[in-house]
């Protein structure tokens, strides 16, 4: 998520989230999908690290993960593809 992102969270999750290592462990995590995937393979239902689904949307320039629209996709890096999305993404 960017920045902006973490600004739509409640204050209260915000100050749990500083004490709470393992909740804040299950929110990170469940950003993170093994493996590269390219922007037009990415559609779809993607297991997370934290062991959850991530339901993409869209295609091309209109992905969505979830209800977080991305606004920058598909920046490869050395042992990643990284998806910027405009909201944290919470577990069930």
């Amino acid at each position: 998520p960017v920045d902006s992102a973490f600004a739509k969270i409640d204050p209260a999750t915000i100050e749990k989230l500083k004490t709470d290592d393992a909740l804040l462990t299950k929110i990170l995590t469940y950003h993170v999908v093994p493996g590269q995937i390219s922007p037009d393979k990415i559609a779809g239902d993607q297991k997370t690290v934290q062991t959850g689904t991530v339901k993409v949307t869209g295609s091309g320039n209109s992905l969505k993960a979830n209800d977080a629209n991305v606004i920058c996709g598909g920046v490869h890096t050395a042992n990643a593809t990284v998806y910027l999305i405009d909201t944290v993404l919470m577990p069930a």
